[in-house]
């Protein structure tokens, strides 16, 4: 049998270039169909997006428009130049107070929990927030502490103070809030007990009716072992006690 002639360099080099437009080909090919897989997912973000775009446009016209009557209705003209733009301005700030509505709280953690071993209490104090009293539509404000025996698992820091924000971030009574905040944890972590203690101010104590400043409401809501375990409930709040001074 003759023995197989040696390729030259110009075959080589015809083969070589025939591999790379082999493969160039099955790389677009792959790109095309990966393509054409995430295009509806695509699609439908992009038709989301503008539903979420249309539906604020239709929100900023309703609210713009209810606080040019109450101008007018408390005697002001909302044409003079220092109301021209309020209230288009005061109907993005309602909407930013009470951008809670759109969240969840599986959203907002985003997957930032993480497996450990660890079995001991967790307390992360002095959370500011700030909501909106839902009998006056005015602020009241304060401290949050959250306190959890894991179960497991633990969740990233930043995420109590997201969660304390996605409830505060609505039209709220502070006894609400507290259990919502509580509520949430468990919801996402599934701990073996939940603590949570708000310290606030009330703007509708300050402002009107009896216009009295320096006093603040504690509320606190307890589950699981946090509620049960007498010693474990103790430790909680032997490390968030009231604060005379928490506005400072």
């Amino acid at each position: 049998m003759p023995p197989k002639k040696a390729l030259n360099g110009s075959k080589r080099q015809k083969v070589s270039a025939s591999s790379k437009l082999l493969e160039t080909v099955e790389a677009n090919g792959q790109k095309q169909e990966e393509d054409e897989e995430d295009e509806p997912q695509q699609q439908q973000q992009q038709v989301e997006g503008e539903d979420h775009a249309a539906a604020r446009s239709r929100k900023l016209k309703s609210l713009t428009e209810a606080y040019t009557t109450i101008l007018e209705v408390i005697g002001e003209d909302p044409s003079r130049e220092g109301l021209v733009k309020t209230p288009l301005r005061a109907a993005k700030a309602l909407l930013y107070l009470t951008k809670g509505y759109q969240d969840t709280a599986q959203e907002l953690v985003n997957g930032a929990i993480f497996a450990e071993e660890a079995d001991e209490l967790v307390v992360v104090r002095d959370i500011d927030f700030s909501s909106m009293c839902e009998h006056h539509l005015v602020p009241f404000r304060g401290k949050v502490h959250v306190g959890y025996i894991p179960n497991g698992k633990v969740l990233g820091l930043s995420k109590f103070v997201r969660l304390v924000d996605l409830h505060a971030r609505r039209l709220q009574v502070q006894e609400r809030l507290t259990k919502q905040i509580a509520n949430s944890i468990v919801e996402v972590l599934q701990p073996k007990g939940v603590a949570v203690t708000i310290q606030a101010e009330h703007m509708c104590m300050v402002m009107r009716g009896v216009e009295k400043s320096g006093s603040s409401t504690v509320t606190s809501c307890l589950l699981g072992d946090l509620k049960n375990d007498k010693s474990l409930r103790q430790e909680f709040f032997n490390q968030i006690p009231v604060n005379l001074h928490f506005r400072q």
